[in-house]
């Protein structure tokens, strides 16, 4: 790996879309951690640069897994995370990912895409993490982050924040993958017998943890209880209101947006938490 005391990782974007490109590549510049940012419009462009200017002979491979025959890579690539997209013309991104997995010390493969039905796939082949766009900053911070720890490479940065340094990874069992979600993706927790399914940004997914135990260990990261059934982050609740003989909150605006019932145990406690939390935001002001 090429970061050292001074330097930040050598990262790689690829993408098609202009815009696209454009928008990654500015947000990982902004990331300290981050030394050099090179930039692709497409896999063959990107090979490229991952073999130094090297003439990029891919044997009359193209695409789905490389065949045994295909010719190894030159010399080890400098670069040490590959940002992907995954739907590109030619070789698309998973392929590329597949060319890249006959490295002896491949880069990390993370992929940025608009579609997410491919994620399975993206696990097969290796892949660090899956970002869906619109790309979120804190969801690239804590990609990186994911990259340096699985290398045990640490980065000079600023003190983070609570948020950033606390966010808990919960593994998650996808047909034979592991994902990592993290925790500050999750909008609510819904119990389902010995399980909880969490409702995050980008889906919901089964974990085998009683809601009682995910209420405990995350209360101190604004997680509270509004049901027996429901386990909310508080930050996210934009509205309280009383709908027939209860209250419900409601999470999200525009087409993103969720009501869940509040039980009548759980609302003066979750009025005053609102109220709490509105006085606290003003204090800072």
């Amino acid at each position: 790996m090429n970061t050292s005391e001074n330097d930040g990782l050598v990262v790689l974007a690829v993408d098609d879309e202009e815009p696209a490109l454009m928008e990654l590549a500015y947000l990982l510049e902004q990331d300290q951690r981050v030394g050099t940012v090179l930039r692709a419009s497409d896999s063959i462009s990107a090979l490229r640069i991952l073999t130094g200017g090297d003439r990029v002979d891919l044997g009359g491979f193209s695409g789905g897994t490389p065949p045994a025959g295909l010719p190894a890579p030159a010399k080890q690539s400098d670069v040490d995370v590959l940002f992907l997209d995954i739907r590109m013309p030619g070789l698309d991104g998973l392929e590329l990912a597949n060319v890249l997995s006959r490295y002896v010390i491949p880069p990390s493969v993370v992929f940025v895409t608009a579609h997410d039905d491919r994620a399975v796939e993206a696990f097969d082949v290796g892949a660090v993490d899956y970002l869906l766009k619109p790309l979120r900053p804190e969801r690239l911070y804590a990609s990186l982050s994911r990259i340096l720890s699985s290398r045990g490479t640490t980065v000079p940065v600023e003190p983070a924040t609570d948020e950033e340094s606390d966010d808990e990874v919960i593994p998650v069992e996808l047909a034979g993958t592991t994902k990592l979600v993290q925790r500050s993706t999750v909008r609510w927790v819904e119990a389902q017998g010995d399980y909880a399914r969490l409702h995050t940004t980008e889906g919901s997914h089964l974990v085998r943890i009683p809601l009682s135990v995910l209420e405990e260990r995350w209360s101190d990261a604004g997680f509270v209880r509004i049901h027996r059934s429901y386990l909310v982050a508080l930050p996210l609740i934009t509205e309280l209101r009383l709908a027939g003989s209860g209250y419900v909150v409601r999470l999200g605006t525009g087409g993103d947006v969720a009501e869940l019932p509040v039980s009548r145990r759980h609302t003066r406690e979750l009025k005053d938490r609102l109220v709490r939390s509105t006085k606290q935001a003003w204090g800072r002001r």
